[in-house]
């Protein structure tokens, strides 16, 4: 997804969510230094900091916004302006999202599932849909930052990869016709990314978890130390390795559907998948829709 027949970005303008940190902080950054129009949005606008000083070290400038994927007028209004001010949008990368913070199921609650879809699925949705009309427009590029568990399920995350699945079959029911309408939708897919809050329980404490976890105590115990032996090393990546991979996607002339991140990534989603990238799904789809897997 590199040379001379990649897409040009001089002149593109690009909207990413969820950028005070990880993923896409790092985004934000290596689109503006591709030479994107870097709009970088976040609930918070008051905790952007890091990623302004992250863009000042590079050298560039990002616009930041505020866009809260879970209220349907600030992803508008963020969207309204993003055009009133720029005339045009190129591309949208969803990445906010938020981590697993209940042991499992029997321990959670209603209220803290769907929060967790509120953000991560329903987020996604919301913002997908206000800008396609734009990227329609321009003929643009929709990427999704999605992970591995919502390919293969993990223990003890039921709600994020629950959210994470959603995405996956929701975009790729998309692909075909957001395509067919001059818009290409890939799904990024990252494993491990140590540095961002999406790594093993790192945003909350373990043993707090281990004391909530009730008759699943034990096997909760299992799985910690499974974690702790897996051979991270391989399989992690750091948030930087993973923005360079989205960038790649939105400048390849013809991206597949989904993008693993690296090659422990790849593996472990073909020990699911006999479709890995997507293709052939996407090819069955656009024959579905009377068009070639080409198009458009």
């Amino acid at each position: 997804m590199n040379g001379p027949d990649s897409v040009d970005p001089t002149g593109r303008v690009l909207l990413i969510t969820g950028t005070s940190s990880g993923i896409g902080l790092a985004g934000a950054v290596a689109a503006a230094r591709a030479g994107y129009t870097t709009v970088a949005t976040l609930r918070a606008p008051d905790r952007a900091g890091a990623l302004r000083a992250a863009a000042e070290a590079a050298g560039v400038a990002v616009d930041v916004r505020r866009l809260d994927v879970t209220d349907p007028d600030s992803v508008t209004d963020c969207l309204a302006a993003v055009h009133r001010t720029y005339g045009r949008l190129d591309a949208v990368v969803n990445n906010a999202g938020v981590s697993n913070s209940d042991p499992t199921l029997e321990m959670s609650t209603d209220a803290a599932l769907r929060a967790n879809l509120d953000v991560n699925f329903f987020g996604v949705a919301t913002v997908s849909r206000a800008a396609l009309p734009l990227l329609r427009a321009t003929g643009g590029r929709l990427v999704t930052v999605g992970s591995v568990h919502g390919v293969v399920g993990q223990p003890f995350n039921e709600a994020y990869c629950a959210a994470k699945f959603a995405v996956e079959g929701f975009m790729e029911a998309l692909a075909p016709v957001a395509a067919a309408h001059g818009v290409r939708v890939s799904v990024v897919v990252p494993g491990f990314v140590p540095d961002t809050a999406f790594g093993i329980f790192p945003d909350v404490d373990r043993s707090t978890l281990q004391a909530a976890s009730g008759p699943y105590a034990p096997t909760f115990a299992d799985y910690l130390r499974w974690v702790g032996g897996a051979g991270w090393e391989s399989a992690g990546q750091p948030a930087r390795e993973v923005a360079e991979v989205v960038v790649r996607t939105l400048r390849a002339p013809r991206p597949p559907f989904r993008v693993p991140t690296n090659a422990w990534a790849a593996d472990y989603l073909a020990a699911k998948l006999a479709d890995p990238d997507g293709s052939a799904v996407q090819a069955l789809a656009h024959g579905w829709l009377g068009r070639p897997a080409t198009t458009p």
